[in-house]
């Protein structure tokens, strides 16, 4: 059975990645939870802001394992970073546009207001980085390279959300995921596109 402050974490990641930060009270949080308003500040002394930076950390630790269950199965790394932003899309469809990123949504909400929820979501952004340049490193990539596709790879990711919910259309993400699969792809030294089953100048699999 799980507990309440469980519970409350999991309420206030549906609602944060539904209706943002803002958009979200308290009250809405423990009545999904089932839980007694007090008991949001018995766990979380310091209410809403906690609650949040909790929310993200949490939320950022179960979207990095997502990196490596889909990296680790896949072919080559190429194909790991085609089949990340095919299961993003893939998402996005199922839920109606309404399932994108939490972190991203409330880093656009409070980055500029809350440096605990900043110093969060930037930790968890880190983390991922980290994550997606270890694969790409393990292919022979450079350090930095790696670091600079990591980055690219998680940028073009969250913009593409943006726009696909906005637009409430997969284009996007598909856009973005073909230029980071090309990225990807062209960074790979020979040795590496060979472990890959890649040549210079070869074409995408698709």
């Amino acid at each position: 059975m799980t507990g309440t402050r469980d519970r409350i974490l999991n309420s206030g990641g549906e609602f944060f990645r539904r209706q943002g930060y803002a958009g979200t009270g308290v009250k809405q949080i423990v009545a999904a939870a089932g839980a007694p308003l007090a008991s949001l500040y018995h766990f979380f002394p310091g209410g809403k802001e906690q609650l949040g930076a909790e929310v993200i950390r949490r939320s950022g630790a179960i979207y990095q394992q997502l990196i490596g269950e889909i990296f680790d199965p896949a072919p080559d790394v190429v194909t790991a970073v085609r089949n990340f932003f095919n299961g993003a899309a893939e998402t996005l469809q199922q839920t109606d546009y309404a399932d994108a990123c939490p972190i991203a949504t409330i880093a656009l909400e409070v980055a500029s207001n809350s440096e605990p929820l900043r110093e969060a979501t930037a930790e968890v952004f880190e983390s991922w980085i980290a994550e997606a340049a270890q694969r790409f490193r393990a292919v022979g990539i450079s350090t930095r390279r790696a670091r600079e596709l990591a980055i690219y790879m998680v940028a073009a990711l969250e913009g593409a959300f943006v726009l696909s919910r906005a637009m409430r259309s997969t284009e996007p993400v598909k856009i973005a995921g073909a230029a980071a699969t090309a990225a990807v792809r062209s960074a790979l030294p020979e040795s590496g596109r060979q472990r890959s089953g890649l040549r210079t100048g070869s074409p995408a699999r698709r």
